[in-house]
């Protein structure tokens, strides 16, 4: 049984070939390219309010150093949603379910952010390590729990990212499995599992919606220290 629960998040092959990278590459085709017509279609005008309305709010915690950021954290964004939405639906993988690749996005981001630190204002930024007023006795043993802290931060944002997904699938899958085994014994119970099963299912689109943005505030805020 744990066997079957977990197949869902192994990395499809087709010859041997891992299908992960038609999976990262079938977001971008989705998107509607623009066009030279003077209006836009509803879909078009729709993504377009969206994309400003986003853009807005993640620039407002912003200086203007960090505006240059912009386009990569809101393509990082879109990306992220269309990944983790493309993965509710059935008989598909999920790529955010995978540690490796929540590791990739998050590591070089957040490097980016501290060596833009270091190279700007770099008192400020091992500033961050001691906090201003810290007694003697505790200099050393507060610079290495800071130290651990800013460390640890990608494998936050990566872990945080995989650990909702992967929840949120395995509750549907079991979910689904006892409204199944129980349609036929007691049809009463498995209608009222299938109530719950859907309303997970919108729960997990919202959770799948809110990580992806959890994710880049998150790198939002680490760029902020640093700019």
């Amino acid at each position: 049984m744990t066997v079957s629960l977990f197949d869902q998040f192994m990395s499809p092959t087709l010859l041997g070939i891992p299908l992960i990278a038609l999976a990262i590459t079938l977001p971008w085709i989705m998107f509607p390219a623009p066009t030279t017509r003077w209006l836009n279609s509803r879909f078009l005008a729709l993504q377009g309010w969206f994309i400003n309305r986003f853009t807005q709010q993640l620039l407002l915690p912003l200086s203007l150093g960090g505006h240059k950021w912009a386009a990569l954290l809101t393509s990082l964004m879109i990306f992220l949603i269309t990944m983790n939405m493309l993965g509710l639906l059935p008989y598909t993988f999920t790529p955010t379910t995978q540690l490796s690749l929540n590791l990739g996005l998050a590591t070089p981001l957040w490097l980016a952010t501290v060596i833009i630190g270091m190279r700007n204002q770099p008192t400020h930024a091992l500033g961050h390590l001691l906090p201003e007023g810290t007694p003697g006795p505790l200099i050393p043993v507060l610079i290495v729990i800071e130290t651990i802290s800013l460390f640890i931060r990608p494998l936050a944002l990566g872990v945080r990212l995989t650990a909702n997904l992967t929840a949120g699938h395995l509750l549907i899958q079991l979910i689904s499995t006892a409204a199944f085994v129980l349609l036929s014994s007691m049809p009463v119970v498995a209608l009222l599992t299938s109530t719950v099963l859907v309303l997970l299912t919108l729960l997990e689109v919202a959770v799948a919606m809110i990580q992806a943005y959890v994710f880049v505030l998150l790198l939002t805020l680490y760029l902020q220290e640093n700019v």
